[in-house]
């Protein structure tokens, strides 16, 4: 019989050593797990540091991963434990990674497993000839360069068995999510605002979990949770869950009038926090009404703008999303409106990007280039005198980012993406700015 009073019964009958994590055997797992609960905070720092080191290793999942989330989420439960809100978002991270590769839009899930189903069917000769002609169609030598290094180290075998690690580590959270949801209404609101955020990334789940984030949200004191929950509710709400089977379409051919009632009604409710006294919620909510395609109003590119200006401070327990980077993530939901507001969006994100530096300027960035070239690099890079007055000025703003930004390659390698120099020197003589 299972002691439902220990949070970590059952851990020493699973052999950890025969799992791996990024650092081969999963044997130090265990006493990882344990400091979680111990009372000294610098015990459970460390014990949570090495568990983003080995489960979760910049990113990536392995065998263990999946395995330890039900004792994650047995501690996470525990309310006479300390430091749970941290474990709800080592849960998080678990589940889909670095959160800002799901943002604007939320979790794909059915193309998620589609993507990967449809990797394991692959023919290996037909993927490697894929690459080939992918490194041959390199517009130029430093492009060509970075794919021709991806061709080389690409392994079939080790892509897939990545993906479904990270697919079974994604499908063991939302195993464990009905016990999770209860910790919405737990005492400590960091707690609350982790499990807000947790709960953002099921959108399978949404008709059991979305009604406790609109409560939340409704109820909520704590500013930065209220936000948070606000957020997570635009998130799901309304989500695309297809999963290709006759019965699901089906569904969808019966279900699409419904749908667009619960998303009028979804829309509505949160659009009533645009109101809101606090600029963190009325940010959220802006960002809520963005995602669910609401993003007409022009109160909603209002708060979006100023936030990717000047972000606000939620205080306490902050908002997790886009790892506490609003400015970014206020960035990245602009791009959705570009197509209504063009001008004003590109304006309020490169504001944004000229308050910047270092790791802040990657998204607002990404954005930026985004909204003034399109998603996808262009054939030929125009001239200086070819772009209207926004974009000089964007291109201005980049040339004149610091060397804090400047120094690091995924700065270079947003501009590489879109075909701008990654020189600064040779920035500023494209953009006539030199000797200013």
């Amino acid at each position: 019989m299972t002691d439902t009073t220990n949070p970590l019964a059952g851990l020493d009958a699973i052999d950890w050593a025969e799992l791996s994590h990024a650092y081969g055997e999963a044997d130090d797992v265990p006493g990882q797990l344990r400091a979680l609960c111990d009372p000294d905070a610098e015990v459970r720092g460390k014990a949570l540091h090495a568990l983003y080191g080995n489960i979760f290793h910049q990113g990536s999942r392995y065998e263990a991963s999946a395995v330890a989330v039900p004792f994650l989420a047995r501690l996470a439960a525990d309310s006479a434990l300390p430091g749970r809100a941290d474990v709800v978002g080592l849960l998080a991270a678990l589940a889909v990674g670095y959160d800002e590769a799901h943002l604007p839009d939320g979790v794909d899930v059915a193309g998620w497993r589609r993507e990967i189903a449809e990797f394991a069917a692959q023919d290996r000769e037909e993927l490697l000839a894929g690459y080939d002609a992918w490194v041959a169609a390199a517009p130029d030598e430093g492009e060509r360069a970075v794919r021709e290094m991806r061709r080389a180290t690409f392994d079939f075998e080790l892509h897939l068995s990545a993906g479904q690690a990270e697919l079974r580590a994604y499908d063991a959270v939302r195993g464990e999510l009905a016990g999770l949801a209860a910790l919405l209404d737990d005492p400590d609101p960091a707690v609350r605002a982790a499990t807000a955020h947790l709960l953002a990334w099921f959108p399978e789940e949404a008709a059991h979990t979305l009604p406790g984030l609109l409560r939340l949200a409704g109820e909520e004191r704590e500013p930065a949770v209220r936000a948070t929950a606000i957020v997570a509710a635009g998130l799901i709400a309304n989500a695309d869950t297809d999963t290709g089977t006759d019965a699901d379409a089906d569904a969808d051919t019966n279900t699409d009038a419904d749908a667009e009632t619960a998303d009028t009604a979804h829309a509505d409710r949160l659009r009533t926090h645009l109101a809101a006294r606090e600029t963190v919620v009325r940010w959220a909510a802006a960002t809520a009404l963005a995602r669910l395609g609401h993003g007409g109003d022009p109160a909603v590119l209002a708060e979006l703008a100023a936030t990717a200006a000047a972000p606000p401070e939620p205080g306490p327990p902050g908002v997790p999303f886009h790892d506490g980077d609003l400015r970014g993530y206020a960035a990245s939901t602009l791009t959705r409106l570009a197509d209504r507001f063009p001008d004003e969006a590109l304006d309020a994100v490169t504001d944004g990007l000229a308050a910047t530096s270092g790791p802040g300027s990657f998204a607002v960035t990404q954005a930026a280039l985004h909204m003034a070239f399109g998603p996808e690099r262009p054939d030929r890079l125009p001239a200086h005198a070819e772009l209207d007055a926004r974009r000089q000025r964007l291109i201005r703003v980049l040339a004149d980012l610091g060397e804090d930004t400047w120094r690091w390659g995924n700065f270079l390698a947003i501009l590489r993406g879109w075909g701008l120099p990654t020189d600064r020197q040779e920035l500023r003589a494209y953009a006539g700015m030199q000797g200013m």
